[in-house]
């Protein structure tokens, strides 16, 4: 599987996300290898009533319906039609580890799949006690990197991150500077169950070739 988180990119952004899941959704089909875009909050329900694919968002808020302005409530995103929701990113991280259990369990108790990031080893262990449907290891030093991939800087890491997550029974997703089919097929050769990319496909001059590039590793 493979995530595309969109990030506020502007070629993610409003109609251009649209035009971007389509392709999702078209490349998806072709290789049958699920792809699931990563929106804006923003832009989720008129993503969600263009497509098939599952819809997430970025980041949700450990809150429910009240006074709490500008944050995001799982059980809206839920009626919206959002399938899931990234939480943990490092370009989004909670103050503490308390309001990151909060914001996973609502998360949960709204019916959301979670995908729960983590920068090192350590708070990987950590984040995989929260029940949530995914883990996701992603050293923030490679995001955005379009030459170095984390399985190419760190393989015995990664190995070391699919042990853990797989000892409580999670399936493991792993981000951070890939960029090509051979990262894609490396990192389920390490034990993971697909990758989270953005720049490689978002800010691509053909997103529809890097992608179809990508699904190649699963071959």
């Amino acid at each position: 599987m493979i995530f595309v988180n969109y990030k506020t990119y502007e070629e993610g952004s409003g109609q251009r996300a649209l035009a971007l899941t389509k392709i999702l959704e078209e490349v998806a089909k072709a290789s049958q290898v699920k792809i699931i875009p990563v929106v804006q909050a923003l832009d989720a329900e008129s993503v969600v009533a263009q497509t098939a694919l599952e819809v997430w968002i970025q980041h949700a808020d450990p809150v429910s319906f009240g006074a709490n302005t500008g944050w995001t409530v799982p059980e809206e995103a839920a009626k919206a039609g959002i399938s899931g929701v990234f939480l943990n990113h490092s370009e989004h991280k909670f103050e503490n580890f308390d309001s990151l259990y909060t914001a996973t369990e609502k998360a949960i108790a709204a019916n959301l799949k979670t995908l729960v990031f983590a920068g090192n080893l350590e708070e990987l262990t950590q984040v995989a006690e929260l029940g949530t449907t995914y883990v996701a290891y992603e050293p923030p030093e490679l995001i955005g990197s379009a030459t170095t991939s984390v399985t190419t800087a760190q393989p015995e890491v990664v190995a070391k991150a699919a042990e853990i997550a797989r000892a409580k029974g999670l399936p493991l997703i792993v981000g951070a500077g890939v960029h090509s089919r051979e990262d894609v097929k490396k990192s389920l050769e390490l034990g993971a169950v697909g990758v989270a990319v953005a720049t490689d496909v978002v800010k691509a001059a053909d997103p529809r070739k890097e992608l179809l590039d990508l699904t190649e590793g699963f071959k």
